[in-house]
């Protein structure tokens, strides 16, 4: 752990204590209600004032038919070889590869009629925004600036950091042969001061301060770095300067606190957590994403460290053949660091204050190809939700026969987005965001949030 001289002292903010709070809430504070005490009352609990969304996304479309939504009454090409298992909630079944989250269905819900891709081009546009991708493709490996912002880029720019030393927005996805495979979720028109702080490979060196500064030293450096910034905005026209001054505050609260590489020391948790979530495989799988259970383990680190949105690519589940084998390959790996996930955020009481989401861009076809695999299928996919203090232990729409067809309660990407908004306290049919020109833009097109997880 790096050590940094400093001469300030450490005292609480406004050394009140939690049980004085309370008693002059109700005594003195008239203005405060028994809503807002018990508020207080969880908060001062968990030791969290502050919501965390952890998105997964499932690069290249899971086959939902052999995992939420098996189909044992289809013809063999369809409903393939795995059985379906019964939940620890009465009259829902799943796959037998996913016993970890079958021994668990009542912590989360299941998704059975999800659609909104246009054309099932592979994008994880729509899984960051919620939104079908731009006519000419959402996916370039560092996104346009044009481009609507994903969920992340718009809780940094309306919420802020909730700790001035964690980025508010991490995304925990290398780089893939498939450029949108490896995106965490673009800011488009809100920024790249709103992008996604990627913690991979060298660049979590650059977090480490040389142990010859000291905190006064960066100050003077900083200080010297406001002057260039006040000579160079003068002469500025392009917002660059302006943009910078953003990144410079934020690197300048990350190096003068350990708490994010601590966040990311996956050393410093007990061994039997590490056991419980596994490796896996840090790869990358194909052109998508590594099969890296570590990355479950570290979204909740970042999550309980201050980080509001965590992003996190899995896998490469495009199989247009050999389709199980790769599910074996990526099912169980799936199923292990998820329950063990969900499992973390119940037991550290994190399991309201936490909305975890699974999904990726489409479905795939109910037939299988001549090669074994399954091919795009944008008509209708599945989803797993869990935490965020929503109802759970249910399955949410169904299909036909066949699983291609969405029969009940299709639900849209974007309903699943204003669900995710509300929970982090925006109200997503009243709050906008500026595009380049200058012009609101609303978050979810106006889509409510649903019912079902309220």
């Amino acid at each position: 752990m790096l050590t940094l001289s400093t001469t300030a002292s450490s005292k609480l903010c406004d050394g009140i204590a939690r049980r004085d709070f309370l008693r002059v809430g109700g005594l003195a504070m008239g203005g405060l209600t028994l809503p807002d005490l018990l508020k207080a009352e969880a908060e001062a609990r968990t030791g969290r004032q502050y919501k965390s969304i952890i998105m997964v996304y499932l690069c290249g479309a899971p086959p939902h038919q052999d995992m939420w939504d098996l189909k044992m009454d289809a013809p063999l090409e369809i409903r393939g070889p795995y059985k379906p298992i019964s939940t620890n909630v009465p009259g829902i079944q799943i796959s037998e590869h996913a016993p970890r989250l079958a021994k668990m269905m009542d912590k989360w819900t299941a998704i059975r009629s999800l659609y909104g891709s246009p054309n099932g081009a592979h994008d994880s546009f729509i899984c960051y925004t919620g939104r079908p991708p731009p006519p000419n493709g959402g996916g370039a490996p560092t996104g346009r600036l044009s481009d609507p912002p994903s969920i992340g880029a718009v809780v940094s720019h309306l919420k802020g950091q909730a700790d001035p030393a964690v980025p508010a927005f991490v995304g925990l996805a290398p780089k893939a042969g498939h450029p949108p495979y490896g995106s965490p979720g673009h800011p488009g028109y809100l920024g790249n001061t709103h992008g996604a702080f990627r913690p991979n490979g060298a660049g979590v060196e650059d977090l480490k301060l040389n142990t010859n500064i000291s905190v006064a030293r960066l100050d003077d450096r900083r200080s010297l770095l406001q002057g260039f910034d006040r000579f160079r905005r003068e002469l500025d026209s392009s917002g660059l300067v302006e943009s910078m001054d953003g990144f410079n505050q934020q690197a300048f609260n990350v190096l003068t606190s350990s708490k994010l590489l601590a966040a990311l020391d996956l050393e410093r948790e007990p061994a039997a957590v590490r056991e419980r979530y596994g490796k896996g495989d840090p790869k990358n799988y194909g052109d998508g994403a590594p099969l890296n259970l570590e990355h479950f383990l570290m979204a909740r680190r970042l999550v309980e460290a201050g980080a509001r949105v965590v992003t996190l690519n899995f896998g490469r589940w495009d199989f247009h053949d050999r389709n199980y084998p790769q599910l074996l390959r990526h099912l169980p790996l799936f199923d292990q660091g998820m329950s063990a996930l969900l499992e973390d955020l119940h037991q550290r009481g994190l399991d309201r204050d936490v909305a975890v989401v699974a999904w990726g861009e489409f479905g795939r076809t109910p037939t299988v190809n001549k090669d074994g695999g399954r091919d795009h299928w944008p008509r209708v996919g599945g989803a797993m939700i869990a935490g965020g203090g929503f109802q759970h232990g249910q399955v949410i729409g169904a299909t036909d026969r066949l699983g291609g067809e969405p029969t009940e309660r299709p639900v849209h990407f974007g309903e699943v987005f204003a669900s995710l908004y509300r929970f982090m306290g925006i109200d997503p049919h009243k709050t906008t965001v500026f595009d380049l020109q200058g012009r609101p833009q609303y978050l979810v097109d106006g889509w409510e949030a649903m019912p079902e997880l309220v």
